[in-house]
């Protein structure tokens, strides 16, 4: 690809404030960031939470706040408002996930700023829907993933149930978020006017799990706990051991079940009374796995893909963290990016955009800014004088950034 002839960012020009803590609401500024938008982190004088919850939370303040510029506001004081409020009015749009309520009670909801400001593009991130009874309580990814179902259904099958090993609802709502802002924006060129956007991790979580809501709204059948197997089909995400390690093999569409068999050298399996259909093979699975792992824990797991996937048999394998890191596909991957220092943060490697736009080059990233790393510039920016910023500093209105820690 040529870069001279490449596209520029489709955000470029596009302002984002973000008032946000932990995942979801900074990740969503992150991912438009990533697209090209200017992004200001609007801090309290504490910070994001994050920056105060261990090597977790640096990890998520790493993860999800590159190449922002970060105010440390006072937002009970009535000057931290209204700094707020114009930076916001100069913006195209704001993010946020501050707990149930707190926007509107400072005047920064949805209705006030848009009021004044037609064309802005409004987020709001909640643990809950907003007419829900449960409105106002506050929401983490955990609790989304129990209360939607999901943690019933994750879990060996007469074990308690379990989370899945990953903040998987709030990068999803980070995702749905970013695609809601996209589309206000484009409705926004064609009309000028601007979007309310209200999105709820129970509904983020809710919609992950489609195909089981779509069976149970239709059949009344409770989706239940399988362990590794997928619970209306088999093989289906079924763990097979090889002579090295774990594989993971899905072939419940018959035609593939009929395949595994001949490649693994049992075509009598796909004759057998006990696994003719899908129904039999998940009625019968613990049996249909024996089978089937006499014959690849004989092999090594390189040989078990190599096989497997010659003869068109969906096959991965089951890896750590650090056998991840080592293999080739993680290596060959454009997402994996080296981000750059910022101020005395130091750079570090990270993830960029689960996908390419193949005409426009990938945005240069910094790390995760100071807490208040660009309150002064931001000011400026916005057109406070020198004399006015020292005032605010004095005052305790605003803070800028002293020498950063780890997860300052």
């Amino acid at each position: 690809m040529n870069e001279q002839a490449a596209a520029p960012p489709p955000l470029q020009g596009i302002r984002v404030v973000e008032l946000g803590n932990y995942i979801a609401g900074p990740g969503t500024a992150m991912t438009l960031g990533d697209l090209g938008a200017e992004v200001v982190k609007l801090e309290s004088m504490e910070g994001d939470m994050s920056r105060h919850t261990g090597h977790f939370g640096h990890a998520m303040l790493r993860a999800y706040n590159r190449s922002k510029k970060s105010i440390a506001l006072d937002l009970r004081k009535p000057r931290g408002i209204e700094i707020a409020r114009r930076l916001i009015l100069r913006a195209d749009v704001v993010v946020q996930n501050l707990r149930p309520g707190a926007a509107e009670s400072l005047g920064l909801g949805a209705d006030a700023l848009r009021a004044m400001h037609p064309g802005l593009v409004h987020v709001s991130i909640s643990g809950f829907p907003a007419d829900a009874p449960s409105r106002d309580r506050p929401g983490y990814d955990i609790a989304a993933q129990a209360e939607s179902g999901l943690m019933s259904v994750t879990g060996e099958a007469r074990g308690l149930p379990q989370k899945v090993g990953a903040t998987i609802i709030d990068a999803a709502t980070v995702q749905v978020a970013a695609q809601a802002v996209l589309a206000a924006l484009f409705r926004r060129v064609r009309t000028g006017v601007g979007e309310t956007i209200r999105v709820s991790l129970l509904e983020v979580a809710l919609h992950l799990q489609l195909p089981n809501w779509s069976d149970y709204l239709a059949r009344g059948v409770e989706p239940t706990r399988s362990g590794d197997g997928q619970p209306m089909n088999a093989p289906a995400a079924d763990i097979f051991r090889t002579r090295d390690g774990m594989v993971v093999v899905s072939a419940y569409v018959q035609s593939h079940w009929v395949r595994l068999c001949e490649t693994i050298g049992c075509p009598e399996l796909a004759t057998d009374a006990r696994f003719l259909t899908n129904e039999l093979r998940v009625a019968n699975r613990p049996t249909m796995k024996l089978a089937v792992s006499e014959r690849l824990s004989r092999h090594d797991t390189r040989e078990c893909v190599d096989l497997l996937t010659r003869n068109g048999i969906v096959v991965g394998v089951v890896r750590s963290y650090g056998d991840v890191l080592a293999g080739e596909d993680f290596r060959s991957s454009r997402m994996v990016m080296d981000v750059a220092p910022n101020g005395d943060r130091p750079g570090y490697a990270s993830f960029g955009l689960p996908y390419e736009l193949c005409g426009t080059p990938r945005r240069r990233t910094e790390a995760a800014p100071a807490h208040g790393a660009h309150t002064e510039e931001i000011l400026r920016d916005a057109g406070f004088s020198d004399g006015e910023t020292a005032q605010l500093l004095e005052a305790g209105v605003v803070k800028a950034a002293v020498a950063a820690g780890t997860g300052a």
